[in-house]
């Protein structure tokens, strides 16, 4: 019996681990990643000999030295994963519900049939089996759900492994086990039933929630793009008319700087040339940058600027093709800008200033926005990004700057000071 518990914990670990490492985005390369998560097998397997053989009938030691492996468990989910949030928590905490699952039916089976070899090898193939219908079926929604970032409650949502885990522990464990209780086998099987089933609807269902969220601003920003875009073309179809008339008058001026000439009057030639020159720049289409989509953005935040009295100083280089995707990037600088102006609306017209740069190339990404603000911020404790005041309903638009952000592997930094805030957003890739 002692051998059988021991293998059979051995084999919890190692699907456990290999459960964490394929479903965790590594933050190392996949070598390191799994040699780390070799060391902590390793740890487990040590510690296990405490609580199986040293003292197997104490029940202190059992508790603490399981406390102790799952410390180690979701501290190696945490190290390896490219973000240490709720998310990477939520599946490694699942991946032990997955994995006692399997162990459970090591268990059943060795009291169904009394054979340790038929149950060992029966739990192999429940352990490979879970571990193979998972990757199959959910790890690219999972893996998709990961990328993000839209729904925050994922430190909620972790009680929802952290209950099945200790409901598997109290009927199957600790502290009488299934050989005591035999009894207690059907209600354990139809609980390991009813947590695949709550795993595959509370997945569905925030991959769902986070695709309407995803159309949603999608939706903003090409309402957006199309607004730029009729702007784009009431302006050249009145530059269109400005010029054709101004081309019409062109004999008129012409004729009238041979008379100034005629009459040395050369200071009012160059009042006629200004003139004609202030038209033609008046008619120019407005041009911030060299693409498309960032460029109609940036002009309909500028049409808006100037509807509230408000300049903007914008300094934006951004090359005709960009490394990052443009309709996410053209949504974060709308957001960017679109709270900036929010924030100097109300203020006297002298201070309703933004000050933009914004600068995008093949090695590198700039996005730094200025604006007065006389306080009343409230920066998130976890991220360190301002919150919405306006309450429920505001404040995606800083998420969706957050997630673009960790998409491109950049940094944000926000800072408050002397009656000023400002954010910068820096990736280098």
């Amino acid at each position: 019996m002692e051998y059988f518990r021991n293998v059979y914990y051995l084999i919890s670990h190692g699907f456990l681990l290999i459960f964490i490492y394929l479903f965790i985005v590594h933050r190392f390369s996949r070598v390191k990643a799994a040699m780390i998560c070799l060391s902590s097998f390793l740890l487990l397997c040590v510690t296990d000999v405490l609580k199986l053989n040293l003292f197997p009938d104490s029940r202190l030691c059992y508790a603490a030295v399981t406390v102790f492996q799952i410390v180690v468990t979701q501290a190696t989910g945490l190290f390896i994963a490219r973000e240490r949030n709720g998310k990477v928590l939520f599946l490694g905490l699942s991946a032990s519900n997955y994995v006692i699952a399997g162990s459970i039916m090591a268990s059943v089976l060795q009291i169904c049939t009394g054979s340790e070899g038929l149950a060992l090898a029966g739990s192999l193939l429940v352990h490979t089996g879970i571990l193979i219908f998972l990757y199959v079926c959910l790890r690219n929604t999972w893996l998709q759900t990961y990328e993000r970032r839209y729904i925050k409650e994922w430190w909620g949502l972790c009680l929802i492994p952290v209950f099945f885990y200790c409901g598997f522990s109290f009927l199957a464990f600790f502290p009488h086990t299934l050989y005591e209780i035999p009894d207690n086998i059907p209600g354990v099987v139809l609980f390991i039933l009813t947590m695949f089933v709550s795993y595959a609807v509370v997945l569905r269902y925030v991959d769902s929630e986070s695709k309407r969220t995803d159309i949603y601003w999608k939706n903003v920003l090409f309402k957006s793009y199309m607004k730029g875009l009729e702007n784009q073309y009431n302006l050249l179809e009145r530059s269109e008319r400005n010029l054709k008339i101004l081309r019409h008058d062109v004999r008129h001026y012409s004729g009238m700087i041979l008379s100034l000439l005629e009459q040395e009057e050369y200071d009012e030639i160059k009042n006629v040339i200004g003139y004609i020159e202030e038209v033609t720049n008046d008619n120019k289409p407005a041009r911030y940058c060299d693409n498309l989509i960032i460029n109609t953005v940036l002009m309909q935040v500028m049409e808006r600027a100037r509807s509230l009295e408000a300049e903007v100083h914008l300094d934006a280089v951004i090359s005709k093709e960009i490394p990052v995707n443009e309709y996410e990037f053209a949504s974060v600088v709308a957001n960017l800008l679109e709270n900036a102006l929010n924030c100097v609306k109300e203020y006297d017209t002298e201070r309703r200033c933004v000050e933009g740069k914004i600068h995008c190339a093949a090695d590198h990404l700039l996005l730094h926005i200025e604006n007065p603000c006389d306080g009343g911020i409230r920066f998130n404790g976890y991220t360190g990004l301002p919150m919405s005041t306006r309450g429920k309903g505001h404040g995606i638009g800083m998420q969706s700057v957050s997630a673009f952000a960790e998409k491109i592997g950049g940094s944000i930094d926000c800072k408050w000071e002397s009656e000023s805030f400002g954010i910068i957003l820096f990736a280098k890739f």
